[in-house]
């Protein structure tokens, strides 16, 4: 939203649910994705905090819900009220929302997981990988 690419430290991301967050970490080169763990969503500010000065994290991509129509619905006013306090609190952070429609599906089909509280647990880390190695590709590509 106008504010400039940052371009020195990994970029994370984060597929942020109402009790646990999916996070992922970039290398330091901004090109390969990895998922790394899932945090209790109350616990996601001082997680970043963490990241940010260990790990030398200076954005986040935070996937925003979106139905399948494009349509901002109650999760994704909900999850972007969460970024504009994050905003406010971790103002080192840059915060890029995503459109993550597809990308917890996408993430179900390549572990070949369905269904299920556990089975789905193991995909919030995976779903943010997704989505982060779309955005490094894109920015890769100029079209961040």
């Amino acid at each position: 939203m106008g504010r400039a690419v940052a371009s020195t430290g990994k970029v994370a991301a984060l597929d942020l649910g109402e009790v646990r967050t999916g996070v992922a970490i970039s290398d330091a080169g901004r090109t390969l994705a990895r998922p790394v763990e899932i945090v209790p969503s109350g616990e996601i500010e001082a997680y970043l905090r963490m990241l940010a000065a260990e790990e030398d994290v200076a954005e986040v991509v935070v996937g925003v819900p979106k139905t399948m129509n494009g349509v901002v619905g109650f999760q994704a006013r909900r999850v972007l009220s969460r970024i504009d306090a994050l905003e406010d609190t971790l103002p080192g952070i840059r915060f890029v929302r995503w459109d993550e429609r597809l990308t917890t599906r996408i993430a179900a089909a390549t572990k070949g997981r369905r269904g299920g509280k556990k089975g789905e647990r193991r995909l919030d880390h995976l779903a943010a990988a997704g989505m982060l190695q779309e955005y490094l590709d894109g920015e890769a590509g100029g079209s961040s």
